[in-house]
């Protein structure tokens, strides 16, 4: 048996409080930190800071036109490559940007993204159905959207009306359209 000096076990408990009070205060800070204990779901401020770029896609035409940037957090990518699937508590932002197009060195008609945000889709993934009496979670996942003249107020009703409809096709994958998502491969 190995004997530790009182100078070591001293130490290591002093580690061991310190990692300890680093750890959330409750399960629900554990699960996400945008989403309150009745399952509501806040805009995540500086996502584009503190999250990673998954991938974009172009929409040409119609009310979604323009580029929608996804973003998730650093961890929820890593372990989305190591299994397969996004990991409970995870977050996937979908910011829809208007387009222009231009002629430019690199050709004619080029799109770019612009300053004029459209709105967020935001989704939680809830692998355990934490909120089963909230119209916003279902099918494994928190879903919000929110405009860009009010980031406060989440302003789907229903997730099976408001949201899912879009995502059905996508139910092999999670409900997320994941082919645009190199990040994830």
């Amino acid at each position: 048996m190995i004997q530790f000096s009182r100078k070591v076990d001293c130490v290591l408990l002093g580690a061991a409080l310190c990692v300890l009070t680093a750890l959330p205060l409750n399960a629900q800070d554990a699960f996400s930190p945008i989403v309150d204990d009745k399952g509501n779901i806040s805009f995540p401020d500086d996502f584009r800071l503190s999250m990673v770029h998954l991938g974009s896609w172009f929409v040409p035409d119609g009310g979604a036109s323009g580029f929608h940037d996804v973003y998730t957090e650093k961890e929820a990518a890593e372990a989305y490559r190591k299994t397969g699937e996004f990991p409970d508590g995870a977050t996937l932002v979908k910011e829809l940007r208007a387009s222009q197009a231009g002629d430019y060195s690199t050709g004619a008609g080029v799109n770019h993204a612009t300053g004029e945000l459209k709105q967020w889709f935001v989704m939680v993934k809830d692998a355990t159905e934490r909120f089963p009496d909230n119209p916003l979670w279902g099918d494994g996942w928190g879903w919000a959207l929110f405009k860009p003249d009010n980031k406060s107020q989440n302003v789907a009703a229903d997730y099976k009306t408001d949201c899912l409809g879009c995502h059905i096709p996508a139910r092999e994958t999670d409900l997320v359209y994941i082919e645009a998502y190199p990040t994830l491969k």
